[in-house]
């Protein structure tokens, strides 16, 4: 069996280079999980493309968390998917969010579609924080998001707020926006 890091590299290599469609088809399912994988390795890899401040983390060797809510089939695909990884040095750990619990060591937050209708409930929750949000809603990096999942042509994509990026005092770096579908330097 291969690596993870294979696996994970195969799948985006797939999104850049084949751009998968996502459409109806009578395979759904097989669309579907296509797209909640490529989610998932995209949001592994932004990861290792951002600079959190230092306090950011408890301590040096403390894990990056990444808190999912409203996505938890995405949850499954980013947890296995990162078992035993790391990025830059931090250990990685997915929590589902359920609404009410708390997010105050947290690194990444994926707000998914489900979620739409409280996104800035939980962009209240990280503002001015270190914490890259992911989302994938139309008007998200409008109203906060850092990164924001688009499904244009068929095909997933993403766009970055770097004012966003700026207000959560993180560093993209300049690879991750030289593929970005659009990147958004004011807000």
């Amino acid at each position: 069996m291969r690596p993870v890091w294979v696996r994970l590299l195969s799948v985006v290599a797939l999104a850049w280079f084949a751009c998968t469609p996502v459409h109806a088809t009578p395979d759904d399912e097989i669309a579907f999980g296509m797209e909640r994988r490529l989610k998932a390795a995209f949001i592994y890899k932004f990861a290792q493309y951002i600079e959190w401040p230092a306090d950011a983390f408890a301590s040096p060797a403390a894990p990056l968390i990444v808190g999912i809510v409203g996505a938890d089939s995405i949850a499954e695909e980013l947890q296995a998917a990162t078992e035993g990884h790391a990025v830059k040095d931090h250990p990685i750990v997915v929590q589902r969010i359920k609404p009410g619990a708390s997010i105050a060591a947290i690194q990444v937050l994926f707000v998914g579609k489900s979620e739409a209708a409280r996104l800035s409930h939980w962009l209240n929750a990280v503002n001015r924080r270190p914490v890259l949000v992911i989302t994938e809603s139309e008007d998200a990096l409008e109203q906060g998001s850092t990164i924001n999942f688009t499904t244009e042509e068929r095909r997933v994509r993403f766009a970055i707020s770097l004012a966003s990026a700026d207000r959560n005092r993180l560093r993209i770096d300049s690879r991750l926006l030289g593929v970005a579908q659009r990147v958004y330097r004011t807000q």
